[in-house]
């Protein structure tokens, strides 16, 4: 662990707006991030997954390694991540071109977990990384996404938008620094009230 502390380190101290925090995530949030998670909600996937804490956790729930899809698009984490997880997908590249690309040939993603730190991205970057990820799960599937801020990180303009919820899953006090953690699934289908009876026949 002190060995990864000084790796993410190093990797914000050149990136700061990509890597986004000073030290891997801790067990606490891991925990949170990864609870309602088990073998049956692979295949996952995984948004900058930096050192892997949070696919580790989803291995001890159960979840195969080769059912991890871990996008990255730091060169130094994918390399790390090849190397402690051969038998996951590593793909290095920007999560905001999740669009463009089919993960799954069928089906999706039951869950997508995101370590990106959205305080420090643009809104149009937030829209693209959401649309792309909800492209990539099925029905029922949810997005896991964790902030050290005081409220949602994505705002509630960009929800509406995407015709999205958000819900507060819990706080991980335990972490450094302290982490909330949301959960963002897609809103029901608006349903079209009925017309009341002495409509019927007219136009």
């Amino acid at each position: 662990m002190r060995g990864d502390r000084l790796f993410f380190l190093n990797s914000w101290i050149t990136s700061p707006q990509r890597v986004g925090a000073v030290a891997p995530s801790g067990a606490a949030l891991a925990n949170l991030m990864t609870r309602d998670c088990t073998a049956a909600t692979a295949p996952i996937l995984e948004l900058g997954p930096g050192t892997g804490a949070f696919s580790s956790r989803l291995i001890q729930r159960g979840v195969r390694e080769e059912d991890l899809t871990l996008v990255e698009s730091g060169p130094e984490f994918v390399k790390l991540l090849q190397e402690r997880l051969p038998r996951a997908r590593v793909l290095c590249m920007d999560a905001a071109g999740l669009a463009s690309v089919r993960l799954y040939a069928c089906g999706g993603a039951g869950a997508a977990i995101s370590g990106l730190p959205l305080l420090n991205m643009s809104t149009r970057k937030i829209v693209k990384i959401l649309a792309g990820t909800f492209r990539q799960l099925r029905p029922g599937g949810a997005l896991y996404q964790f902030s050290y801020g005081m409220r949602c990180p994505v705002p509630r303009p960009v929800l509406d938008r995407l015709g999205l919820r958000a819900t507060f899953v819990g706080r991980a006090m335990m972490n450094v620094p302290p982490a909330a953690v949301y959960r963002l699934t897609r809103r029901p289908p608006t349903k079209i009230a009925s017309a009341p009876a002495s409509w019927a026949g007219q136009r």
